[in-house]
């Protein structure tokens, strides 16, 4: 199973939490590669600052207790977006630069079958019901958007959880094409939009594989991305798992509590070291 996720150094809790929900969601254990995509961009932002390899390392050490055979595979893409993406017209997107990293993947060395991630999510039920899915033909495959399924078109996707086949995105081209558009047009929605936009053909997913906004039974992957509340007043809320006590008090959620305790000692454990 081959993941990636991207960020800088305030992803660790993002990451520690999502991949603990893969290791602990996991039915048995099984190979576990986890890519992570970093940067040094200080040049816009003084906290701009690459993930650190004792970050990296100690997520590493944790992930093993649960799957021994787990590698975090580390990678400083700075030069490679400075050459390819420094300047782009979406340079100051409503998110961070980082976001853009996914689509520098066909420039790394990375395996046929990747798992994007956004750090902000974690899996209620075995990720292999995911990983698994079988993309051949497909440049990926992808859930909606719950908003943009709505406001946008039926079939639009959320980025957020992308299962990839690299071999038929080098084919096609697909991440040079979002680059490309990056770089020549502000889109609404960044590299969401440059993936959308460059994309040949994609295999559409089930909601349950990135559900936005509810947490059902039948729940994969629950993505703590911002949503619409409608009580006491109109408003969005942008909760994230590791804000634990918002989460209890917001959603009520009791069926992360493992993964919860778990990632609060090993945060103290890497706090004290």
């Amino acid at each position: 199973m081959n993941v990636l996720y991207c960020g800088n150094k305030k992803v660790f809790d993002g990451v520690l939490t999502s991949a603990l929900s893969i290791v602990m969601r996991l039915s048995k254990p099984r190979p576990l590669r986890i890519y992570l995509f970093t940067m040094n961009l200080t040049r816009l932002n003084p906290q701009y600052t690459a993930i650190e390899r004792g970050q990296a390392a100690h997520i590493e050490r944790v992930l093993q207790k649960f799957n021994p055979d787990t590698k975090i595979l580390l990678h400083d893409v700075t030069n490679l977006y400075e050459t390819h993406l420094k300047g782009n017209a979406n340079e100051d997107c409503y998110c961070s630069p980082y976001t853009l990293l996914r689509l520098l993947a066909d420039l790394v060395d990375m395996p046929d079958k990747l798992l994007y991630l956004d750090a902000d999510i974690l899996f209620q039920r075995d990720p292999a019901l995911l990983y698994d899915i079988d993309i051949e033909g497909y440049e990926y495959a992808a859930a909606r958007d719950h908003y943009g399924k709505y406001l946008v078109y039926p079939n639009y996707i959320n980025a957020g959880v992308l299962l990839f086949n690299m071999q038929k995105c080098r084919a096609t081209r697909l991440f040079e094409k979002a680059r490309a558009l990056l770089c020549k047009k502000k889109l609404p929605f960044a590299d969401q939009s440059a993936i959308l936009r460059s994309t040949t053909k994609k295999k559409m997913l089930p909601q349950r594989f990135n559900d936005q906004k509810f947490l059902h039974k039948h729940t994969v992957v629950r993505h703590f991305s911002k949503r619409l509340f409608w009580l006491p007043y109109p408003h969005t809320e942008n909760i994230k798992q590791w804000q634990i006590e918002r989460v209890k008090k917001v959603f009520k959620y009791t069926a992360f509590e493992d993964i919860f305790n778990e990632y609060l000692v090993q945060k103290a454990i890497f706090e004290n070291e």
